[in-house]
């Protein structure tokens, strides 16, 4: 795993919760809560590939 992984997830989590915070504050909840699914999604999205990865590592390991 690269440290430029954790650095985009951590940045994509302050975004959001900047995001959120003034949507929250400006009386939109339901914008906010959209924020928050769709930042969920993109990080999830960013770590498919290093899931990949980390499966067919698993795999080498026990020679499946």
């Amino acid at each position: 795993m690269d440290v430029s992984l954790v650095l985009k997830v951590a940045g994509m989590g302050i975004l959001v919760s900047v995001a959120v915070q003034i949507l929250s504050k400006n009386g939109r909840d339901e914008q906010a809560t959209l924020v928050t699914v769709a930042g969920i999604i993109v990080v999830l999205l960013m770590l498919v590939g290093e899931m990949g990865t980390l499966f067919q590592t698993v795999r080498s390991v026990f020679g499946l």
